[in-house]
């Protein structure tokens, strides 16, 4: 053994390297390596690997030594398409464990920014449920709150697909929150997440799409709207092809509500509600007086706007 080499940076052979099997990142970008050993090719690799030397027993009885990558696989990964034979590293000493290995991967990976949130998710549930750390310890390790980390590990509960979405770039982090409010009702999640790709839902459209979702049906597990109401909202819903909400107020009057997420869809359901007229919409049963009905406030961030005629189009919430 060499005496304080892990205080020195070594020129290694690429082919002595081998990954991280801890290595929390799974997907590496084929343009952005191929950009990476681009820049390699005429600067170098700039900052070094960090590897732990291992001796290894052949099955003469010999020894040869290899490396174990610790910190910078993408670098690694980057010169061997670039065609170097050696790398920069800084040598550990010391054996590390399993979990010193995944800890200093994902810290690597954290500061780079170049885990993805799926990445980023997996490897924070393999420090809890492989090496016992609590959410808080996780945090203190990787310079971020408890509330992060279980924000983060949540992402986990979502349908393959889904994550497979996030990983690839089709929607966003922050598309994940909502879409995990809808994690008891499976249908209009997917329809939910189908929405986010095919008319490229913001988060913030996302997130209110989903509140009302939930608010819906906190709405109609209460009993607070009649049977018939609710059927007109399906029927509604369906023939539109956008979320309906119908709310009462008093015994005669109400609002309907018609989301939309582009002005493409304004003014196809414009279009729609020109062309039917009043009386050729749909066969709507009828609603049966109540003595009173009660209806939750609406969503935070939704005013509500009182007009003399409820009918007019202006107080369509489309």
């Amino acid at each position: 053994m060499i005496s304080g080499y892990e205080d020195k940076i070594f020129l290694i052979e690429v082919e002595k390297i081998k990954p991280n099997p801890c290595q929390p990142r799974h997907e590496f970008n084929e343009e952005r390596l191929r950009d990476l050993a681009d820049s390699i090719k005429q600067y170098g690799v700039l900052q070094p690997l960090v590897v732990t030397r291992n001796e290894v027993e052949r099955a003469d009885g010999s020894l040869y030594t290899e490396y174990e990558i610790i910190a910078g696989e993408r670098r690694w990964r980057a010169a061997k398409i670039a065609g170097l034979s050696q790398v920069p590293a800084v040598i550990r000493a010391g054996e590390q464990s399993d979990k010193e290995k995944l800890e200093l991967a994902i810290i690597e990976n954290l500061q780079r920014e170049d885990l993805n949130p799926v990445d980023r998710a997996q490897a924070f549930f393999r420090l809890a449920n492989e090496f016992g750390l609590s959410h808080t310890e996780i945090g203190k390790r990787v310079g971020r709150s408890r509330e992060y980390v279980s924000n983060t590990i949540r992402i986990l509960n979502l349908p393959q697909d889904m994550l497979d979405a996030v990983i690839n770039g089709q929607i966003a982090e922050g598309h994940t929150r909502p879409l995990l409010m809808l994690t008891d009702r499976p249908e209009e999640q997917l329809t939910l997440f189908k929405e986010i790709i095919i008319k490229r839902l913001n988060v913030r459209d996302t997130e209110q799409i989903a509140r009302r979702i939930a608010y819906d049906k906190v709405r109609k597990h209460a009993s607070l709207v009649q049977p018939e109401i609710i059927e007109i909202e399906e029927k509604l819903t369906e023939k539109y092809g956008n979320r309906v909400k119908v709310e009462m107020k008093g015994e005669t009057g109400g609002r309907i509500m018609i989301d939309y997420t582009s002005a493409e869809e304004l003014k196809r359901i414009l279009a729609m509600l020109e062309q039917n007229g009043p009386s050729q919409v749909l066969d709507i049963p009828a609603i049966p007086l109540a003595e009173e009905v009660e209806v939750a406030p609406a969503v935070a961030g939704e005013e509500a706007k009182e007009d003399d005629d409820l009918y007019f189009i202006k107080n369509f919430s489309i």
